[in-house]
């Protein structure tokens, strides 16, 4: 069977059960899926946070994901990849990023699926911004976010 990679930056909600069923639906050669959700906090250090805007630029992002899914594709074997990203302003409790990830045995599913949520955390061209009491600022990515990514670089 083919391997099937969706990329999709929408403003719109997701149904992460009908992805994950997407994916997988029918698929004998699939022994895992691994899935990873990313929801909008309510509180970010004890400071409630009203909402989150996220800003793209439409077709560089896509680029982007694409060539870190297909670097995904070529280090580990999958054999289905959906990374779902929202942008505009969500709010507390709903979704903001889906990576599920197939593939015959867990270890490549689960890999794949971490090193795909480290680089859209760390490096994938959003602009985050938050909304609070104290107003609005934008969003840098952590030093432990950075961390994360380091580890997969190839020395």
């Amino acid at each position: 069977m083919t391997v099937t990679a969706t990329i999709r930056i929408q403003e719109a909600d997701f149904d992460v059960a009908a992805e994950i069923a997407g994916l997988s639906k029918g698929r004998t050669d699939v022994g895992a899926v691994v899935s990873f959700s990313g929801i909008c906090r309510g509180s970010e250090q004890g400071e409630p946070i009203a909402a989150l805007t996220l800003e793209h630029y439409p077709g560089m992002a896509e680029a982007e994901i694409a060539r870190h899914a297909d670097e995904a594709m070529a280090r580990w074997p999958l054999q289905g990849l959906t990374i779902i990203h929202r942008f505009g302003r969500i709010a507390p409790g709903e979704n903001i990023v889906l990576v599920v990830t197939a593939s015959a045995h867990r270890q490549a599913a689960f890999e794949a699926a971490e090193f795909l949520m480290d680089y859209l955390k760390t490096n994938a061209p959003f602009w985050k911004r938050e909304e609070s009491a104290r107003g609005t600022s934008w969003i840098e990515a952590q030093g432990h976010d950075d961390a994360a990514t380091a580890r997969w670089t190839k020395s």
